[in-house]
């Protein structure tokens, strides 16, 4: 969160507890998402030890849920910080790819998965063009 003084340093660096007590409804709300969140990531990691005919032990499948989870706290800090850096109220795509900087290979992997929805982007609004066209000539007939 911007302004919130957690650089991601010391501390657990648990995002929800910087507002935690301010809305007792936002409070519940943050919780379930992010026990949903939780939940997502313990299916995914035995989906995935399953396919390879795995076992992973319960505190190791919960470490990797916890460790996913605090990953996606600091990549929503730092795509705030840059949207805040760029003078925007809005996250775009450009932020979360910056945040990959890092790592050529994910940043690689964005830019192409950005591309692609492009891409659809184009081709859904082409399809509505030709469609609202349809529609006007089928009217006006």
């Amino acid at each position: 969160m911007v302004g919130s003084g957690d650089d991601g340093g010391e501390g657990d660096g648990d995002h929800f507890e910087v507002l935690k007590g301010m809305d007792p409804e936002a409070d519940e709300r943050a919780e379930l998402l992010k026990d949903r969140f939780r939940l997502s990531v313990i299916s995914i990691a035995t989906s995935e030890a399953k396919k390879v005919n795995m076992e992973v032990a319960e505190p190791v499948v919960a470490c990797i849920a916890d460790l996913a989870f605090k990953y996606t706290e600091q990549l929503a800090r730092d795509v705030e910080l840059f949207a805040h850096h760029a003078s925007r109220k809005s996250v775009k795509m450009e932020d979360v790819i910056l945040s990959a900087h890092r790592n050529e290979h994910l940043a690689n992997l964005l830019r192409t998965y950005s591309q692609e929805l492009k891409g659809k982007q184009l081709q859904t609004e082409s399809k509505k063009k030709r469609s609202s066209k349809k529609d006007d000539k089928e009217i006006r007939d």
